[in-house]
Protein backbone atom coordinates (compact mmCIF):
# COMPACT_ATOMS: atom_id res chain seq x y z
CA UNK A 1 0.00 0.00 0.00
CA UNK A 2 2.84 2.37 0.75
CA UNK A 3 4.35 1.66 -2.65
CA UNK A 4 1.09 2.70 -4.32
CA UNK A 5 1.04 5.99 -2.46
CA UNK A 6 4.66 6.70 -3.29
CA UNK A 7 3.81 6.71 -6.98
CA UNK A 8 1.76 9.85 -6.46
CA UNK A 9 -1.10 8.81 -8.69
CA UNK A 10 -4.35 10.69 -8.09
CA UNK A 11 -6.53 7.61 -8.07
CA UNK A 12 -4.52 5.75 -5.37
CA UNK A 13 -7.00 6.52 -2.59
CA UNK A 14 -9.92 5.22 -4.64
CA UNK A 15 -8.08 1.99 -5.48
CA UNK A 16 -7.01 1.44 -1.89
CA UNK A 17 -10.53 2.12 -0.65
CA UNK A 18 -11.92 -0.42 -3.12
CA UNK A 19 -9.41 -3.05 -1.98
CA UNK A 20 -10.16 -2.44 1.66
CA UNK A 21 -13.91 -2.59 1.01
CA UNK A 22 -13.33 -6.03 -0.54
CA UNK A 23 -11.41 -7.14 2.53
CA UNK A 24 -8.09 -7.39 0.69
CA UNK A 25 -4.99 -5.92 2.31
CA UNK A 26 -1.81 -5.77 0.28
CA UNK A 27 0.38 -4.70 3.21
CA UNK A 28 -1.65 -4.99 6.43
CA UNK A 29 -0.14 -3.73 9.67
CA UNK A 30 1.06 -6.48 12.02
CA UNK A 31 -1.27 -7.21 14.90
CA UNK A 32 -0.10 -7.28 18.48
CA UNK A 33 3.50 -6.08 17.99
CA UNK A 34 4.85 -2.66 17.12
CA UNK A 35 8.50 -2.26 16.15
CA UNK A 36 9.81 1.27 16.42
CA UNK A 37 12.80 0.61 14.17
CA UNK A 38 10.63 -0.59 11.29
CA UNK A 39 12.92 -3.61 10.78
CA UNK A 40 11.79 -7.22 10.43
CA UNK A 41 11.98 -9.30 13.61
CA UNK A 42 11.54 -12.98 14.45
CA UNK A 43 8.54 -13.50 16.70
CA UNK A 44 8.20 -16.36 19.19
CA UNK A 45 4.61 -17.17 18.19
CA UNK A 46 1.95 -16.41 15.60
CA UNK A 47 -0.08 -13.29 16.21
CA UNK A 48 -3.42 -15.09 16.33
CA UNK A 49 -4.31 -18.13 18.43
CA UNK A 50 -7.15 -20.59 18.63
CA UNK A 51 -8.70 -21.29 22.01
CA UNK A 52 -7.58 -24.33 23.96
CA UNK A 53 -9.16 -27.51 22.68
CA UNK A 54 -10.32 -25.92 19.42
CA UNK A 55 -8.96 -26.51 15.89
CA UNK A 56 -6.10 -24.24 14.80
CA UNK A 57 -6.65 -21.08 12.81
CA UNK A 58 -5.90 -22.04 9.23
CA UNK A 59 -4.49 -20.08 6.32
CA UNK A 60 -4.59 -21.45 2.78
CA UNK A 61 -2.03 -20.39 0.20
CA UNK A 62 -3.52 -20.93 -3.23
CA UNK A 63 -7.16 -20.44 -4.17
CA UNK A 64 -7.37 -22.94 -7.00
CA UNK A 65 -9.43 -26.12 -7.06
CA UNK A 66 -7.66 -27.90 -4.20
CA UNK A 67 -7.37 -24.88 -1.91
CA UNK A 68 -10.97 -23.83 -2.49
CA UNK A 69 -12.39 -27.33 -1.94
CA UNK A 70 -10.41 -27.75 1.27
CA UNK A 71 -11.48 -24.30 2.42
CA UNK A 72 -15.15 -25.16 1.91
CA UNK A 73 -14.88 -28.64 3.43
CA UNK A 74 -12.94 -27.50 6.50
CA UNK A 75 -15.26 -24.56 7.11
CA UNK A 76 -18.30 -26.81 6.97
CA UNK A 77 -16.56 -29.14 9.43
CA UNK A 78 -15.98 -26.31 11.90
CA UNK A 79 -12.27 -25.82 11.24
CA UNK A 80 -11.79 -22.05 10.80
CA UNK A 81 -10.19 -20.64 7.67
CA UNK A 82 -8.88 -17.29 8.84
CA UNK A 83 -7.03 -16.19 5.71
CA UNK A 84 -6.23 -16.98 2.10
CA UNK A 85 -3.36 -15.79 -0.09
CA UNK A 86 -3.44 -15.78 -3.88
CA UNK A 87 -2.06 -13.48 -6.56
CA UNK A 88 -5.08 -14.25 -8.74
CA UNK A 89 -7.71 -11.61 -7.91
CA UNK A 90 -10.59 -13.61 -9.40
CA UNK A 91 -9.74 -16.74 -7.44
CA UNK A 92 -9.14 -14.70 -4.30
CA UNK A 93 -12.59 -13.12 -4.46
CA UNK A 94 -14.28 -16.42 -5.30
CA UNK A 95 -12.62 -18.02 -2.28
CA UNK A 96 -13.94 -15.25 -0.04
CA UNK A 97 -17.43 -15.81 -1.44
CA UNK A 98 -17.21 -19.55 -0.80
CA UNK A 99 -15.64 -19.25 2.64
CA UNK A 100 -17.14 -16.39 4.61
CA UNK A 101 -15.18 -14.38 7.15
CA UNK A 102 -11.83 -15.00 5.50
CA UNK A 103 -9.23 -12.26 5.09
CA UNK A 104 -7.61 -12.24 1.67
CA UNK A 105 -4.04 -11.31 0.76
CA UNK A 106 -1.97 -11.15 -2.38
CA UNK A 107 1.23 -12.38 -0.74
CA UNK A 108 1.94 -15.08 1.85
CA UNK A 109 3.81 -13.00 4.43
CA UNK A 110 0.85 -11.06 5.88
CA UNK A 111 -1.17 -14.26 6.08
CA UNK A 112 1.34 -15.61 8.63
CA UNK A 113 0.19 -13.03 11.18
CA UNK A 114 -3.35 -14.44 11.06
CA UNK A 115 -2.96 -18.20 11.42
CA UNK A 116 -1.38 -21.16 13.16
CA UNK A 117 -1.58 -23.80 10.41
CA UNK A 118 -0.60 -22.87 6.85
CA UNK A 119 -1.72 -25.11 3.97
CA UNK A 120 0.20 -24.73 0.71
CA UNK A 121 -2.35 -25.72 -1.94
CA UNK A 122 -0.21 -24.74 -4.92
CA UNK A 123 1.12 -26.78 -7.89
CA UNK A 124 3.89 -29.22 -6.99
CA UNK A 125 6.57 -27.32 -8.87
CA UNK A 126 5.72 -24.13 -6.97
CA UNK A 127 5.90 -25.64 -3.47
CA UNK A 128 9.71 -25.32 -2.98
CA UNK A 129 9.74 -21.72 -4.23
CA UNK A 130 6.85 -20.67 -2.00
CA UNK A 131 8.38 -22.44 1.00
CA UNK A 132 11.67 -20.61 0.53
CA UNK A 133 9.81 -17.31 0.88
CA UNK A 134 8.15 -18.22 4.18
CA UNK A 135 9.54 -17.71 7.68
CA UNK A 136 7.40 -19.47 10.26
CA UNK A 137 6.79 -18.21 13.77
CA UNK A 138 7.39 -20.53 16.70
CA UNK A 139 4.27 -22.61 17.27
CA UNK A 140 3.19 -22.60 13.63
CA UNK A 141 2.96 -25.56 11.28
CA UNK A 142 3.30 -25.58 7.50
CA UNK A 143 1.93 -28.38 5.32
CA UNK A 144 1.55 -28.94 1.59
CA UNK A 145 -1.09 -30.87 -0.36
CA UNK A 146 1.26 -32.49 -2.88
CA UNK A 147 0.97 -36.22 -3.38
CA UNK A 148 4.44 -36.54 -4.90
CA UNK A 149 6.64 -34.32 -2.68
CA UNK A 150 7.97 -35.20 0.73
CA UNK A 151 7.96 -32.87 3.71
CA UNK A 152 11.64 -32.00 3.28
CA UNK A 153 10.80 -29.40 0.61
CA UNK A 154 9.29 -27.26 3.39
CA UNK A 155 12.43 -27.22 5.55
CA UNK A 156 13.59 -23.75 4.33
CA UNK A 157 10.53 -22.23 6.07
CA UNK A 158 11.28 -23.75 9.46
CA UNK A 159 12.40 -21.92 12.58
CA UNK A 160 12.70 -23.00 16.18
CA UNK A 161 9.48 -24.51 17.47
CA UNK A 162 7.83 -25.04 14.06
CA UNK A 163 6.54 -28.13 12.31
CA UNK A 164 6.19 -29.26 8.71
CA UNK A 165 4.06 -31.97 7.14
CA UNK A 166 1.77 -32.90 4.26
CA UNK A 167 -1.93 -33.55 3.75
CA UNK A 168 -2.85 -35.16 0.42
CA UNK A 169 -6.51 -36.00 -0.23
CA UNK A 170 -6.84 -38.80 -2.76
CA UNK A 171 -9.65 -37.05 -4.60
CA UNK A 172 -10.13 -35.78 -8.15
CA UNK A 173 -10.62 -32.00 -7.87
CA UNK A 174 -12.38 -31.48 -11.20
CA UNK A 175 -15.47 -29.84 -9.67
CA UNK A 176 -15.68 -28.14 -6.27
CA UNK A 177 -18.90 -29.62 -4.88
CA UNK A 178 -18.13 -33.07 -6.28
CA UNK A 179 -14.68 -32.92 -4.68
CA UNK A 180 -16.09 -31.81 -1.31
CA UNK A 181 -18.60 -34.67 -1.43
CA UNK A 182 -15.90 -37.12 -2.51
CA UNK A 183 -13.82 -36.30 0.57
CA UNK A 184 -16.30 -38.34 2.59
CA UNK A 185 -14.75 -41.81 2.66
CA UNK A 186 -11.66 -40.73 0.73
CA UNK A 187 -8.10 -41.42 1.81
CA UNK A 188 -5.83 -38.61 3.01
CA UNK A 189 -2.12 -39.34 3.21
CA UNK A 190 -0.51 -37.44 6.09
CA UNK A 191 3.13 -36.85 7.02
CA UNK A 192 4.90 -35.09 9.87
CA UNK A 193 6.03 -35.72 13.42
CA UNK A 194 3.72 -37.62 15.75
CA UNK A 195 2.07 -34.52 17.21
CA UNK A 196 1.38 -32.92 13.84
CA UNK A 197 0.21 -36.19 12.27
CA UNK A 198 -2.29 -36.63 15.10
CA UNK A 199 -3.73 -33.18 14.40
CA UNK A 200 -3.79 -33.77 10.62
CA UNK A 201 -5.55 -37.09 11.20
CA UNK A 202 -8.21 -35.26 13.21
CA UNK A 203 -8.53 -32.74 10.38
CA UNK A 204 -8.97 -35.53 7.83
CA UNK A 205 -11.63 -37.23 9.93
CA UNK A 206 -13.42 -33.89 10.42
CA UNK A 207 -14.03 -33.67 6.65
CA UNK A 208 -15.14 -37.30 6.49
CA UNK A 209 -11.88 -38.75 5.16
CA UNK A 210 -9.72 -41.64 6.37
CA UNK A 211 -6.13 -40.65 7.26
CA UNK A 212 -3.19 -42.93 6.44
CA UNK A 213 0.45 -42.43 7.31
CA UNK A 214 2.83 -43.38 4.51
CA UNK A 215 6.14 -45.12 5.06
CA UNK A 216 9.14 -42.80 4.55
CA UNK A 217 10.38 -42.64 0.96
CA UNK A 218 7.22 -44.06 -0.62
CA UNK A 219 5.51 -40.82 -1.63
CA UNK A 220 6.46 -40.93 -5.33
CA UNK A 221 5.20 -44.51 -5.79
CA UNK A 222 2.00 -43.71 -3.90
CA UNK A 223 1.36 -40.68 -6.09
CA UNK A 224 2.25 -42.45 -9.35
CA UNK A 225 -0.43 -45.03 -8.50
CA UNK A 226 -2.87 -42.20 -7.83
CA UNK A 227 -2.08 -40.64 -11.21
CA UNK A 228 -2.80 -43.95 -12.94
CA UNK A 229 -6.06 -44.29 -10.99
CA UNK A 230 -7.20 -40.79 -11.98
CA UNK A 231 -5.48 -39.25 -15.01
CA UNK A 232 -4.37 -42.62 -16.33
CA UNK A 233 -7.91 -43.95 -16.13
CA UNK A 234 -9.22 -40.87 -17.95
CA UNK A 235 -6.65 -41.51 -20.68
CA UNK A 236 -7.91 -45.09 -20.89
CA UNK A 237 -11.51 -43.85 -21.12
CA UNK A 238 -10.49 -41.51 -23.92
CA UNK A 239 -8.91 -44.43 -25.79
CA UNK A 240 -12.09 -46.48 -25.31
CA UNK A 241 -14.16 -43.56 -26.63
CA UNK A 242 -11.87 -43.25 -29.67
CA UNK A 243 -12.44 -46.90 -30.54
CA UNK A 244 -16.13 -46.36 -29.88
CA UNK A 245 -16.15 -43.61 -32.51
CA UNK A 246 -14.74 -46.09 -35.02
CA UNK A 247 -17.73 -48.29 -34.18
CA UNK A 248 -20.14 -45.36 -34.66
CA UNK A 249 -20.62 -44.38 -31.00
CA UNK A 250 -20.36 -40.89 -29.55
CA UNK A 251 -18.70 -40.33 -26.18
CA UNK A 252 -21.91 -40.72 -24.20
CA UNK A 253 -22.66 -43.93 -26.07
CA UNK A 254 -19.25 -45.38 -25.26
CA UNK A 255 -19.62 -44.54 -21.58
CA UNK A 256 -23.10 -46.07 -21.53
CA UNK A 257 -21.92 -49.29 -23.17
CA UNK A 258 -18.51 -49.82 -21.58
CA UNK A 259 -19.15 -48.13 -18.22
CA UNK A 260 -21.05 -51.11 -16.73
CA UNK A 261 -18.25 -53.44 -17.84
CA UNK A 262 -15.70 -51.22 -16.08
CA UNK A 263 -17.81 -51.22 -12.91
CA UNK A 264 -18.25 -54.99 -13.07
CA UNK A 265 -14.50 -55.48 -13.48
CA UNK A 266 -13.78 -53.26 -10.48
CA UNK A 267 -16.33 -55.21 -8.46
CA UNK A 268 -14.69 -58.49 -9.47
CA UNK A 269 -11.26 -57.16 -8.47
CA UNK A 270 -12.58 -56.16 -5.05
CA UNK A 271 -14.32 -59.50 -4.52
CA UNK A 272 -11.83 -61.89 -6.12
CA UNK A 273 -8.53 -60.02 -6.24
CA UNK A 274 -6.93 -58.22 -9.18
CA UNK A 275 -5.27 -61.23 -10.76
CA UNK A 276 -8.42 -63.37 -10.60
CA UNK A 277 -10.49 -60.56 -12.15
CA UNK A 278 -8.51 -60.65 -15.41
CA UNK A 279 -10.52 -61.78 -18.43
CA UNK A 280 -10.15 -61.44 -22.20
CA UNK A 281 -8.06 -62.78 -25.08
CA UNK A 282 -4.73 -62.53 -23.25
CA UNK A 283 -6.06 -64.79 -20.48
CA UNK A 284 -7.39 -67.31 -23.03
CA UNK A 285 -4.32 -67.16 -25.27
CA UNK A 286 -6.51 -66.09 -28.18
CA UNK A 287 -3.82 -65.04 -30.64
CA UNK A 288 -6.18 -64.61 -33.60
CA UNK A 289 -8.30 -62.07 -31.70
CA UNK A 290 -5.20 -60.20 -30.57
CA UNK A 291 -3.94 -59.98 -34.16
CA UNK A 292 -7.31 -58.66 -35.38
CA UNK A 293 -7.31 -56.04 -32.63
CA UNK A 294 -3.80 -54.91 -33.51
CA UNK A 295 -4.65 -54.68 -37.21
CA UNK A 296 -7.72 -52.50 -36.72
CA UNK A 297 -5.90 -50.31 -34.20
CA UNK A 298 -3.02 -49.75 -36.63
CA UNK A 299 -5.51 -48.71 -39.33
CA UNK A 300 -8.31 -46.92 -37.50
CA UNK A 301 -6.89 -45.76 -34.16
CA UNK A 302 -3.08 -45.66 -34.30
CA UNK A 303 -2.87 -43.28 -31.33
CA UNK A 304 -4.46 -45.95 -29.13
CA UNK A 305 -2.10 -48.72 -30.25
CA UNK A 306 0.78 -47.99 -27.78
CA UNK A 307 -1.64 -47.97 -24.85
CA UNK A 308 -3.28 -51.23 -25.95
CA UNK A 309 0.10 -52.91 -26.38
CA UNK A 310 1.33 -51.79 -22.96
CA UNK A 311 -1.85 -53.06 -21.31
CA UNK A 312 -1.62 -56.34 -23.21
CA UNK A 313 1.96 -56.91 -22.01
CA UNK A 314 0.78 -56.44 -18.44
CA UNK A 315 -2.20 -58.75 -18.99
CA UNK A 316 0.05 -61.50 -20.37
CA UNK A 317 2.26 -61.25 -17.30
CA UNK A 318 -0.79 -61.48 -15.02
CA UNK A 319 -2.15 -64.46 -16.93
CA UNK A 320 1.23 -66.20 -16.68
CA UNK A 321 1.37 -65.57 -12.92
CA UNK A 322 -2.12 -67.05 -12.61
CA UNK A 323 -1.07 -70.15 -14.52
CA UNK A 324 -3.56 -69.49 -17.33
CA UNK A 325 -0.97 -69.51 -20.14
CA UNK A 326 1.71 -71.95 -21.16
CA UNK A 327 5.15 -70.50 -21.99
CA UNK A 328 4.59 -71.33 -25.67
CA UNK A 329 1.28 -69.42 -25.88
CA UNK A 330 2.54 -66.40 -23.94
CA UNK A 331 5.56 -66.29 -26.24
CA UNK A 332 3.35 -66.28 -29.33
CA UNK A 333 1.22 -63.49 -27.84
CA UNK A 334 4.31 -61.39 -27.22
CA UNK A 335 5.56 -62.06 -30.74
CA UNK A 336 2.27 -60.79 -32.16
CA UNK A 337 2.60 -57.60 -30.10
CA UNK A 338 6.19 -57.09 -31.20
CA UNK A 339 5.34 -57.52 -34.87
CA UNK A 340 2.71 -54.78 -34.86
CA UNK A 341 3.74 -51.84 -37.12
Amino acid sequence: MKAWRDRGREDDDEKLAALEAAGIELDPPPRGHDHADGLPHDHPHPHQHSSAGEPPLIGIVGAGSVGSALGVALTRAGWPIAAVASRDAVRRERFRELVGGTRAFVEVTPLLDEVELIILAVPDDAVPTVAEGIRLYSGQALIHTSGALGVEVLEPAMAAGTQIGSFHPLVAFADLERAVAALHGATVAVEGDDQLVAMLADMARAIGADPVRLAPGTKAAYHAAAVLAAGGFVALLDAIAELGRVAGLDEAGSLAIYGPLIEQTLGNARALGIRAALTGPMTRGDIGTLERHLATLATDAPDVLPLYRAAAEREIALAEARGALTPDVSGRLRTALANTP
